[in-house]
């Protein structure tokens, strides 16, 4: 049986050539955060160098890959450095991935520039010289930084009332914080005041001259940060009695005028239709005019062949007309002795419906 010492000797022993075994097998020697975040755009750097063990004496073997999130899907090899030779697998890649130093030298670490929003990966180096093999995975998450936030206040800046100071950016990957500060000796605005850094909304429930001032608003997230800014006033509370009794007056005064228009319109269609009906019942009562008899003494002369002209009296044949009874006595008996004496007229009775005798 073995004395309690000489076990403790053994187990030194095998734990210091189990360490020597180690130290001569390959080894990543790369540290820091496995994860990096970094703004679209930007460059970020892979950290991958190594150092081969003593019996580590085949060919040296690098490979970069892209890990995929999905344990049954293959990964995908974007960049690998064997026979002395660098080859690149992802032609998305590139121009864009490259070694940062040289492979052969115990410098595995890569460059990935102009960042994509689709690089966001798991990526692993994985560096093999036989029989030695060692590994490291690097996450980068890609994040747009916040733009320049829109600061507006929504109330109406007046003593007593609650106004509310909002901030927002439009672009930003998550999370995305707000803080607001006072630009003036008082540093931050007052702790009773509560402030909603994931909207960006800073409430003040009664407003005062103490509140009044210039503030500041930012929107952070890890790649990133801006800032805009927005000033507080205190305007004194103004007369609602007035302002409503104004209201009041106002709106009767539309209404008078709604009226007085109607009324007008009212009586225009009224006095034309009466208008329209008086002309109608003229027409109606009014005879039409009878035929002008001819005047007998306008039949006679016209019987006689004369043409009166202004009161004188003409004759066809000459300055005087035989009479009737004289014509028909010299065509029947020239030689009588005695000749018909010619009847007067009867005299002309004037008309008063047309204004002349008849």
């Amino acid at each position: 049986m073995m004395e309690p010492g000489l076990k403790i000797c053994v187990f030194i022993l095998a734990a210091l050539h189990l360490n020597t075994d180690m130290t001569q097998a390959m080894q990543i020697t790369s540290s820091g955060s496995q994860t990096i975040q970094k703004a679209k755009g930007e460059k970020v750097l892979l950290g991958c160098t190594y150092t081969p063990g003593l019996k580590d004496t085949g060919e040296l073997d690098i490979e970069w890959s892209n890990l995929s999130p999905d344990m049954t899907q293959k990964d995908k090899l974007i960049l690998a450095f064997t026979e002395g030779r660098i080859h690149n697998y992802d032609p998305s890649l590139s121009g864009r991935v490259s070694f940062t130093g040289d492979p052969k030298q115990g410098d595995a670490s890569i460059a990935l520039s102009d960042l994509r929003l689709s690089d966001t990966a798991t990526y692993q180096c994985k560096v093999k010289k036989s029989p030695g093999v060692d590994m490291r995975k690097v996450t980068v998450v890609v994040m747009v930084p916040p733009s320049v936030p829109k600061c507006w206040i929504d109330g109406k800046e007046e003593k007593g009332s609650p106004v509310t100071l909002r901030c927002k950016s439009d672009q930003g990957s998550s999370p995305l914080t707000y803080t607001w500060t006072r630009e003036s000796s008082l540093g931050k605005p007052p702790a009773v005041v509560p402030l909603n850094t994931q909207s960006g909304e800073y409430l003040i429930k009664n407003h005062s001259d103490s509140y009044a001032g210039s503030y500041l608003c930012e929107a952070r997230n890890p790649v990133g940060k801006a800032q805009c800014k927005q000033t507080l006033q205190a305007h004194n509370p103004t007369n609602r009695v007035g302002v409503i009794v104004g209201a009041v007056i106002g709106a009767l005064l539309l209404l008078l005028l709604l009226l007085l228009t109607i009324w007008l319109s009212v009586c225009c269609c009224l006095k034309l239709r009466y208008e329209k009906e008086v002309a109608n019942e003229v027409r109606e009562d009014t005879r039409a005019p009878e035929s002008r008899p001819p005047s007998r003494n306008s039949s006679y002369r016209s019987v006689l062949g004369y043409r009166t002209h202004q009161g004188v009296s003409y004759s066809s044949v000459g300055n005087r007309l035989p009479s009737v009874n004289e014509s028909n006595a010299s065509n029947s008996d020239k030689g009588s002795k005695h000749s018909s004496v010619r009847k007067p007229l009867p005299p002309l009775k004037y008309d008063h419906r047309y204004g002349y005798p008849v």
